[in-house]
């Protein structure tokens, strides 16, 4: 079995070619083919252990095509695609906020009182924001998208960040976000700040996994 292994490996390699991820991708392979045997007892001979492990993981030419697909998406542009869409996220809510404090117009206080009812509902979909991310990342580069989940957390951070600073010092008036801006409230906000990682982890893991 070990020596199945070991061949299907090597071709992998070869038909990896210069993949500049080659080593990393090998590694996790190794680690799903060993999953496999784990599961193989039912298996008699390599013949079918090797159908098992083209059913499960796909043939050579199919990793290596879909390996090859994933270098056609430059980590820049998902790096910034994703910081871009919560900046988006933050200038349509500090909009929202802006607009219905100074002009006070009849719809946008109806929608104000719905967004600020459903407080709860809004933070998990942020949530599941952040875990898409992971997922995408974790999908579109694998192994070696981790360093660039952290980079991307970081960066897509800085607004969360700055109007928690704006906030807090009182540079944007408490009454702007009332009925919102309690102690619970806070508190809240800064608990599901701390999870965001640990949610973009998750979705990253599972997009890694989906990747295979």
């Amino acid at each position: 079995m070990e020596r199945l292994k070991s061949r299907f490996l090597d071709q992998l390699a070869i038909k990896l070619e210069k993949h500049p991820d080659k080593e990393s991708i090998l590694l996790e392979y190794e680690s799903h083919i060993d999953e496999i045997l784990l599961e193989s007892s039912h298996c008699s001979n390599e013949e079918e252990l090797m159908e098992l492990i083209i059913s499960r993981l796909g043939s050579l030419e199919e990793i290596a095509d879909a390996w090859k697909e994933e270098l056609a998406v430059t980590p820049s542009n998902m790096k910034w695609l994703f910081i871009l869409m919560n900046i988006l996220f933050f200038v349509g809510g500090s909009l929202l906020t802006l607009v219905h404090n100074l002009y006070q117009w009849t719809w946008l206080t109806t929608i104000w009182e719905h967004l600020t009812a459903i407080p709860t509902l809004i933070a998990f979909l942020y949530m599941f924001f952040w875990a898409l991310l992971g997922y995408e990342i974790g999908k579109g580069f694998g192994h070696g998208g981790r360093k660039l989940l952290k980079k991307t957390f970081l960066l897509s951070l800085i607004p969360n960040l700055l109007l928690m600073i704006l906030t807090v010092f009182e540079i944007i008036p408490h009454s702007w976000f009332a009925p919102l801006l309690t102690k619970t409230f806070m508190i809240a906000c800064i608990i599901f700040t701390v999870s965001l990682y640990p949610i973009s982890l998750l979705g990253y893991r599972w997009g890694r996994k989906a990747s295979i």
